[in-house]
């Protein structure tokens, strides 16, 4: 009977479990499946690759364009325009629709890559141990139940429990955050409760080999891996849905529909009772309906969001989705990874401990440039001999390379000692010196038990040097000697006290420490040499029949050369980024794979959380409901050792909580949350294409710095939107009320509908779009960020568009009666239409800040705007004394020094809401006196 071929165990089943007990569960042996057993299980199962869960079809994504119901007022207006003959206008609104059309499914369909990217993190090849032979078959291939053979810069091609792991290092960082490599061991862990990245007796799919090799019995393939669960997460993360500003747009259409609908026809009604031309009455309906209709807004969010990807481009952050341009604007909470993203994504050794004195080492990374210092001082000639001696442990102890792609040096091998290289060769230490003058004899790699490892070098004299790097209180154990700057002396009991504290207090620092120690022995210690008489570790050594080195003889009896602290160290700008982050109202969240330790060390320092704090680790989120997690979701500021699924769990317990959430990141375990997120933000350096894919903004300088430029750009352009959205609806309800006015008190209508069609393209147009590139106000980051259930149109923004319409109207209806009674309706038409125009145009610069006097504002801050508005005023002034545009626009005649009183009259709406303004900073700063003098 074939056993089961995708066992699916208890969660924590597989470490839990000893080797034979998981054999036996997925129905192996040591010496793997039959090629028979493999290909049946191949078939039953399917090969092992990622699956997408449903792929993605262009027609509803380009369908989904068009569920806005402001796009359908938007064809509704052109196609009116059409039948009235406005074929221009018609025309130019299609294309806005058609435009924002082809951009949102450009866009949204290459947004839909994410699960595809995951298939290039797999290895190509896999080596499996079947029938009793090792051979080499393509990954998908690989069916649970095969032994895995892995070696020293392997890709993993399935989720595997190790049977054998000889100093076996991999990096898991892409998939749990963990930046060290991580050690891993054959033994059962007894603990049914453990982190991903706490689980070292089990390798992971698209995880790399560091160091050392091992063999594993494959108990997950596919979309059963841990790399596969979190493909399944990237397609049930749903993105982040509608943006904020789609939400709003959208409801305002809805109402807007609504309410222009009702006033149309009440008017329309209106019209009737007072014996109105149908004909007449239906055209001047539809004209005011589509005037009602701010069509130039979606081309005015268009260009304004554009202009900010440009901008944003310009501070490295490219934006892969236009709307989230604006989201970024709204963000209340930035969730962010910690390794590659606060920190460098790099072990570095920032402090050196040697002959009883620490040094400083400079410089990030592993690019060899920095220097050690004292005390923040060059170090002198005394310095230079026992730096020496731990740069030769250092680099001499050590299985790395540090190379150099392009401008960027990276650590082939474990990047702990890429770390040590590179802080050895700053120490003045010579690695080329040393393999040409000491040659390797032998090598005990680290290993968990003895957290140990050590080189026997050959010296020129033929005897041999032993150097030894490990944890330094069992390096102490093993030493006997001490250097010290005059020299090697005996090790004692105040020396080790104070090795240890220093070793301590570096811990507390959030460093990674490492001892260093050297030993000697005579050239006898290779068989067939003479030993000199009196040398027991030569005799030891000597007496060893294989001529191997072994570790328990060559590591004891040393001399403690000194200490190692590193860390990933905060990115410089990182600090000063969050602190602005918070002065503007925006929470920042650490979620990292880290220890907590080292998370909390690392929020500290970068301002994240101050004081004691509190860390909750994945182990412990695992045991919370979606309720307990909402509720205690607004109380933590740094989550460590979780796992994919808990950071998507955490962004969506934030959304609940009506905030706007984005999410950084680099990893592959980062993908799921960063597409859950109402705006989702990968590294372009260090991020994977799989994070990049599931992004809706890329950081090219991996910067958290550009991620705070970005939601300062999305600030102003929301500003920008909004302000001109007032700009526009003022405009329209100033027409809506004349009409209405005109209707209800008997008058003739004061507009025709080709006035009302001129009002729309010469207003609501290019001055819309211009005010829509207005600079930013530099106090928009002074500002706490907008709910996520705030409305575009508050009540505030209700008054102004109420005011600014009466104003508008009551200005124009003047202007009508006095004309009406002193002239023909024709003139006192041009001249209310005239009047309108002015207005409208005027109050564009007033427009462009809700708090600052216009006069505070420089003209050539806007230049378009004041060019447009000059043209606009031309064209109006020009059909007033021009025959052919007059019977165009059914104007008649009028003098210039009347149409400089219409112009002064048409500032009259502007002046008011300028005072109005000013009597609002008054009061505002009056406020702030009085809380000032209470206190």
């Amino acid at each position: 009977m074939v056993p089961p071929i995708q066992p699916k165990p208890v969660a924590g089943d597989w470490y839990c479990l000893s080797a034979e007990e998981v054999l036996a569960r997925v129905g192996s042996g040591r010496d793997g499946l039959s090629v028979d057993e493999a290909a049946t299980r191949l078939a039953a199962n399917g090969p092992n690759d990622l699956r997408e869960t449903h792929r993605v079809r262009w027609f509803p994504i380009l369908a989904g364009q068009f569920k806005s119901l402001i796009i359908w007022i938007l064809i509704a207006a052109g196609v009116v325009s059409a039948a009235l003959g406005e074929r221009v206008d018609a025309a130019a609104i299609l294309a806005i629709v058609v435009l924002n059309a082809v951009i949102g499914f450009y866009q949204e369909f290459r947004a839909e890559n994410s699960i595809a990217a995951l298939q290039k993190l797999t290895a190509p090849l896999a080596t499996v141990h079947r029938g009793g032979r090792s051979e080499v078959v393509s990954a998908s291939h690989v069916v649970v139940g095969d032994i895995l053979v892995l070696e020293a810069g392997d890709l993993v091609a399935a989720d595997a429990r190790l049977l054998e792991a000889a100093s076996l290092r991999c990096m898991e960082a892409p998939l749990t955050g963990e930046s060290d490599a991580v050690r891993k061991q054959v033994a059962l862990i007894p603990s049914p409760e453990l982190a991903l990245g706490d689980r070292a007796n089990l390798v992971f799919r698209g995880t790399s080999v560091a160091a050392g090799m091992g063999r594993g019995v494959v108990v997950a393939t596919s979309m059963n891996t841990e790399l596969g669960r979190i493909a399944g997460l990237l397609d049930t993360a749903d993105g982040a849905g509608e943006t904020p500003l789609q939400e709003k747009l959208a409801s305002f259409g809805r109402t807007l529909i609504g309410a222009t609908l009702a006033l149309v026809a009440v008017l329309f009604g209106l019209g009737l009772m007072r014996g109105t031309p149908l004909l007449e009455l239906f055209m001047t309906s539809v004209s005011l309906a589509v005037a009602a209709v701010p069509e130039g807004l979606p081309a005015v969010a268009t260009v304004a969001l554009g202009l900010g990807v440009v901008r944003m481009a310009r501070r490295h952050a490219l934006i892969r989705r236009l709307p989230a341009v604006e989201t970024l604007g709204s963000t209340t909470v930035i969730c962010t990874d910690k390794t590659g993203t606060l920190t460098v994504g790099e072990m570095t050794v920032q402090a050196l401990y040697v002959a009883g004195r620490r040094y400083e080492v400079t410089g990030q990374g592993y690019a060899p440039v920095g220097a050690v210092t004292f005390e923040g001082r060059p170090i002198t000639e005394s310095d230079r001999a026992p730096l020496r001696e731990l740069a030769t442990c250092l680099l001499g102890c050590n299985h790395a390379h540090l190379v150099q792609e392009e401008s960027a040096w990276k650590s082939v091998g474990d990047p702990t000692e890429g770390a040590l290289l590179a802080a050895g060769r700053k120490a003045g230490g010579d690695r080329g010196g040393i393999e040409t003058g000491l040659p390797t004899v032998h090598e005990n790699p680290f290993d968990s038990e003895r957290k140990l490892s050590s080189v026997v070098r050959r010296k020129p004299d033929g005897t041999f040097l032993i150097l030894v790097n490990g944890a330094p209180d069992l390096l102490l154990s093993r030493c006997t000697r001490f250097l010290t700057e005059s020299g090697v002396r005996d090790l004692t009991d105040e020396d080790r006290r104070r090795i240890l504290e220093v070793n301590a207090t570096m811990a507390r620092e959030a460093l990674r420490v490492l001892g260093s120690a050297t030993g000697g022995a005579p050239a006898a210690a290779v068989p067939g040499q003479d030993r000199p008489p009196g040398s027991e570790a030569g005799a030891a050594l000597a007496s060893d029949g294989n001529g191997r080195f072994e570790a328990d003889v060559v590591e004891r009896d040393l001399v403690f050369v000194g200490l190692s602290g590193m860390h990933d160290p905060p990115r410089p700008e990182a600090k000063a980024a969050v602190a602005r982050c918070q002065s503007a109202g925006i929470r920042v969240v650490m979620i990292t794979g880290d220890h907590p330790e080292t998370a909390m060390a690392i929020a500290r320092e970068i301002g994240v959380i101050s004081g004691e704090g509190r860390v909750v680790a994945g182990v412990e989120l695992e045991k919370w409901s979606e309720a307990q997690l909402r509720k205690n979701v607004g109380s933590i500021t740094v989550y460590a050792r979780v796992s994919a699924e808990h950071k998507l769990r955490i962004i969506r317990a934030w959304k609940t909580s009506d905030a706007v959430v984005a999410m950084t990141g680099d990893g592959i375990n980062d993908a799921p949350a960063i597409r859950g997120a109402d705006i989702g933000i990968a590294m372009g350096r260090s991020g994977t294409e799989v994070t990049k894919q599931a992004a809706d903004m890329v950081v090219t300088d991996d910067n958290f710095a550009s991620i705070v430029a970005a939601v300062e750009e999305g600030r102003g352009i929301y500003d920008n939107i909004r302000k001109t959205l007032q700009y526009l609806l003022a405009g329209n309800t100033g027409e809506l009320l004349l009409m209405a006015v005109c209707l209800v008190s008997g008058f003739p209508l004061p507009l025709l509908p080709i006035h009302l069609l001129w009002i729309n393209l010469v207003t609501d147009g290019l001055p819309a779009l211009c005010l829509a590139t207005d600079p930013i106000d530099p106090d928009v980051m002074k500002r706490r960020p907008r709910r996520r259930s705030e409305r575009i149109t508050d009540p505030r923004f209700l008054r102004t568009l109420l005011l600014t319409g009466i104003l508008t109207a009551g200005v124009a209806f003047g202007v009508f009666v006095v004309a009406l009674k002193n002239g023909t309706v024709e003139i006192a038409r041009t001249e209310a239409f005239a009047v309108l125009v002015y207005a409208e145009l005027l109050r564009a610069f007033g427009t462009r800040s809700a708090t600052k006097p216009v006069w505070t504002i420089p003209l050539g801050s806007n230049l378009p705007l004041l060019i447009v508005v000059g043209i606009s005023m031309g064209l109006q002034v020009w059909s007033h004394h021009n025959e052919v545009l007059g019977r165009f626009l059914k104007t008649g005649p009028v003098p210039v020094m009347e149409d400089l009183r219409l112009l002064a009259l048409g500032a009259i709406p502007l002046l008011v809401l300028e005072a109005v303004k000013g009597f609002r900073r008054w009061l505002a700063r009056l406020n702030r006196e009085s809380r000032t003098s209470s206190i």
